[in-house]
């Protein structure tokens, strides 16, 4: 069978994530450059092979002094760690419409093997004839596991930084000619 690719719409597409500050609000942000490819067997999405990359210093909370937080040593360290990078080593279905993504998360130098669950929409034709796949995948990570340990505490106890990292990712894909 012939292998397809598939590559990120990008204006269909958003890397988001939320953390808690002063463990009482979400806080939201999103990466705003990007790269994905998928490769399968065909239309068929087991074992597909799967790359992401993002670039740190695309990354928006709505807030540029955060932002330049963010970036800086204290958390992402975007001068040495340019990119955040995730490679799948399985995408398996568990039923229709569901299937389960594991691969190497990196940030910050730091590789760890992570789990989620993935919504797939199944595969559709735009009005243009472009043939089209959606993704969705929610999960959470703990930041201190890849390094990113700044916080500080509050004088009513407790911290202004959440550990916990919610993800939520929605992304369209572009079969390729």
């Amino acid at each position: 069978m012939a292998t397809t690719k598939w590559s990120i719409d990008p204006t269909h597409s958003e890397i988001g994530f939320k953390v808690k500050h002063m463990m009482f609000t979400n806080v939201s942000g999103k990466f705003g450059t990007y790269e994905a490819t998928i490769t399968t067997d065909g239309d068929n999405f087991e074992n597909a092979a799967i790359e992401f990359s993002a670039d740190i210093a695309s990354v928006d909370t709505a807030n540029a002094d955060r932002d330049g937080h963010l970036r800086s040593g204290d958390f992402f360290d975007a001068e040495n760690h340019p990119k955040l990078t995730f490679k799948a080593t399985s995408f398996k279905k568990i039923n229709e419409g569901s299937y389960e993504i594991t691969g190497d998360l990196n940030i910050k130098g730091v590789s760890k093997s992570v789990t989620f669950p993935v919504e797939y929409s199944g595969i559709l034709t735009d009005p243009w004839g472009n043939t089209k796949v959606g993704l969705s995948i929610e999960g959470k990570i703990n930041r201190k596991d890849w390094g990113l340990n700044w916080n500080s505490a509050l004088e009513t106890g407790g911290v202004l930084v959440g550990e916990e990292v919610k993800l939520n990712i929605e992304l369209q894909f572009v079969k390729q000619a």
